[in-house]
């Protein structure tokens, strides 16, 4: 043959459309019987849904403990849910597109549901998956009693049926876990709120019941409040622990400056916050109110809390309100504690700042000696007359004695009152 014949041939061979395989249209054709087969099963089943039904019921109540309860709780309603639920799965496999939407909500309404009602989610999901299977075991057993040849073809439509399970599994577990969410969240700011109102002194009587279940405290007992501030925005879990160390019953309440702890102090001793390397850290203010009788007074203990963390040194510290009640009575009428601070001192106020904060320091660390002016001086790095210089020159100004009690008294006071009050 001629090569340019040759060559044309090949072409006209390469151009031509190469025959198709008859296996796509074996392939159409099986799924086409295998379609028919699942209908008139799944028909089958429709009509038979009570009894399928009372088998998926019957089925949870023997392997599933929490739906045994929900069955003992709700007969009826349970049964009409899993009617409900099978009704859809059988008419999705009759009409998968037009049922779907129905299908889809009917799960997520049930998922929904039992996660307000507190059924486990495995339960849950294990009912579903027992429903797929007894789904699949009906549509096999109507196939190998009516037309047994037939069971075959069920194979080319198993993986349809059983991801639609999976499908609504899923949509089950996404309602169920959405839900709690919305109740985890509702429950904390239940929990916020009651906390709140017990700290504010605005509990009403009927919400103390409630208060002391969802805190796990009892309405009556012995409480304290211990406040914290500083050394972290809101406290910190350190300076909590430090706080109350003893792994007493706490509930803690964040607030924006300041941390609360309700403490159940029961005939114990009020909570020693700890210091040192084990303590909260540095600049954190620690308030330990003092006791009050039931969950209604804790307002009050809460606003004893305060006045002990007012007391704290502005660089950190504790205060145990019951050893610093001088300093709790002056805080607690400012306006009282300021007009003393003047009566008092005024004079010597009215010094030369050097002169004025030599003398005060001077008398306050006189007090906290005890009246030693020998330790008073150790501490002042002076001698002990210069101590009693100074000391002699501040009864002067002041017109107080330092050797009459009542006019140490007013002393103290006054200078209390001027470290922890403005102005």
């Amino acid at each position: 043959m001629h090569p340019a014949v040759r060559s044309r041939t090949a072409i006209r061979l390469e151009a031509a459309p190469a025959p198709q395989p008859r296996t796509r249209r074996v392939r159409s054709l099986i799924d086409a019987d295998a379609l028919r087969v699942l209908h008139r099963a799944a028909r089958v089943l429709l009509d038979d849904l009570p009894e399928l039904t009372d088998r998926l019921l019957a089925v949870l109540q023997e392997q599933e403990p929490a739906y045994r309860t929900a069955v003992e709780n709700d007969t009826v309603g349970t049964w009409q849910e899993v009617h409900r639920s099978l009704r859809h799965s059988v008419t999705s496999l009759l009409d998968p597109r037009g049922a779907r939407d129905a299908a889809r909500r009917c799960s997520w309404k049930i998922g929904a549901t039992r996660a307000e009602q507190g059924l486990p989610l495995d339960a849950l999901l294990h009912a579903f998956r027992l429903g797929g299977s007894l789904v699949w075991q009906g549509l096999v057993e109507e196939i190998s009693r009516t037309a047994p040849e037939d069971v075959r073809l069920l194979v080319h439509v198993a993986a349809d049926v059983w991801n639609f399970v999976d499908e609504h599994c899923t949509l089950v577990a996404d309602a169920y876990r959405q839900v709690e969410r919305q109740l985890a969240w509702r429950r904390e700011n239940r929990v916020r709120l009651l906390t709140a109102a017990l700290l504010d002194g605005t509990s009403r009587i009927v919400d103390l019941t409630e208060a002391a279940e969802v805190l796990d405290l009892p309405e009556q007992g012995r409480y304290v409040v211990v406040a914290i501030a500083g050394g972290h925005p809101t406290g910190g879990a350190g300076a909590r622990a430090a706080a109350v160390p003893d792994g007493g019953r706490v509930h803690w309440h964040t607030g924006g400056e300041v941390d609360y702890g309700i403490v159940l102090v029961g005939d114990g001793d009020l909570p020693r916050p700890e210091s040192g390397p084990a303590g909260p850290a540095a600049g954190t203010r620690i308030g330990v109110g003092t006791v009050v009788e039931g969950l209604a007074a804790v307002g009050d203990a809460r606003r004893l809390a305060d006045t002990a963390l007012s007391i704290c040194p502005e660089d950190g510290g504790t205060v145990v309100l019951t050893e610093h009640l001088p300093a709790a009575l002056v805080v607690s009428r400012p306006e009282l504690g300021n007009a003393l601070a003047v009566r008092v001192l005024g004079p010597l106020l009215a010094l030369e700042p050097a002169d004025r904060e030599v003398l005060l320091d001077t008398l306050a660390m006189w007090l906290t000696c005890d009246g030693s002016a020998q330790r008073a001086g150790e501490r002042l790095y002076c001698h002990r007359n210069t101590v009693l210089n100074r000391l002699r020159r501040c009864e002067q100004l002041t017109g107080r004695s330092l050797a009459r009690p009542t006019d140490v008294v007013e002393i103290s006071l006054a200078l209390t009152a001027r470290r922890l009050l403005p102005g």
